[in-house]
């Protein structure tokens, strides 16, 4: 937090111990659930100075707003199981051999369009096993 100039705040602490009981991407209702006294309107702005900060990172899917859970570099690299019904996001971890493949296979296809690839993050998009 400091790196980016911001303070750790009590209810940042708040937010960020909220996001890491679950073991998901979690919503801002479910935030707003576990943190005391926070309004939305402070709930997001929050979010954003984290996510600024690299503490946080929003995870794309049909709820508004977003899901929010703590950036790779806290909890290690892993991709998310999507489900375009409704909306559920699950964390996969995938294998190895399979990563540096895909990292390989990522990397061709950045330098060959001419771009410099950092890091990759992929969600895998169909339905849940609820929503079959």
């Amino acid at each position: 937090m400091k790196q980016s100039g911001q303070r750790y705040t009590i209810k940042r602490k708040e937010i960020v111990g909220a996001i890491a009981q679950f073991s998901q991407p979690v919503g801002i209702a479910e935030l707003l659930s576990a943190v005391d006294d926070l309004p939305q309107s402070s709930l997001y702005r929050n979010l954003t100075v984290l996510q600024e900060a690299g503490v946080v990172t929003r995870v794309m899917s049909s709820q508004d707003g977003g899901l929010y859970e703590l950036a790779e570099h806290l909890t290690g690299h892993h991709h998310h199981l999507v489900c375009s019904t409704c909306g559920t996001v699950r964390d996969v971890v995938v294998p190895d051999a399979l990563e540096r493949d895909l990292d390989s296979a990522l990397t061709k296809l950045a330098k060959r369009e001419g771009f410099a690839l950092d890091h990759h993050r992929l969600d895998l998009i169909g339905r849940c096993t609820s929503c079959q």
